[in-house]
């Protein structure tokens, strides 16, 4: 069975799943840009993942990442909402492939899915933890405390 060609054929079914799903999460962010606009992004997110597993490159999906990653995290999005955007279609995509590939050629299909989505999901953490690094927490002054003081 051609994966690709597989994933071609049921993409749209597998995004509006993704969709679906991702809208039930309830997820304060993806609520407000709406569902036309989550479903455009998870889209995006699908072309990217095959053009990783067809020309075997993942710089493309970890570019588009990287670039996501910055403007959710500047958006006041939560790494977790995120997150569950990518699981849902990785879990839409799941279910489309355990049902329809051959046991025999399953692990390999999951295995160039999860190894493209694990990238996306690899790049989102990175690039989130350097950005809250980047940011200065206010530090605190705990001289009161070291002179026996207990308040103002």
């Amino acid at each position: 069975m051609d994966l690709i060609h597989f994933l071609e054929t049921e993409g749209d079914q597998i995004i509006d799943e993704a969709a679906e799903a991702l809208n039930r999460s309830n997820l304060s962010r993806y609520n407000a840009a709406g569902p036309n606009v989550s479903r455009e992004r998870l889209a995006e997110l699908f072309r990217l993942m095959l053009i990783g597993i067809r020309e075997r490159n993942l710089t493309p999906i970890i570019e588009y990442m990287n670039q996501v990653a910055r403007e959710r995290y500047h958006a006041g999005y939560a790494i977790r909402e995120v997150q569950i955007a990518i699981n849902v279609l990785e879990e839409a995509i799941w279910t489309h492939v355990v049902r329809v590939v051959p046991p025999d050629q399953l692990a390999e299909a999951l295995g160039l899915v999860s190894t493209a989505l694990g990238a996306a999901k690899d790049t989102l953490a990175r690039t989130y933890v350097t950005l809250a690094g980047e940011s200065k927490a206010p530090s605190l002054d705990l001289s009161a405390l070291f002179e026996g003081k207990t308040s103002g």
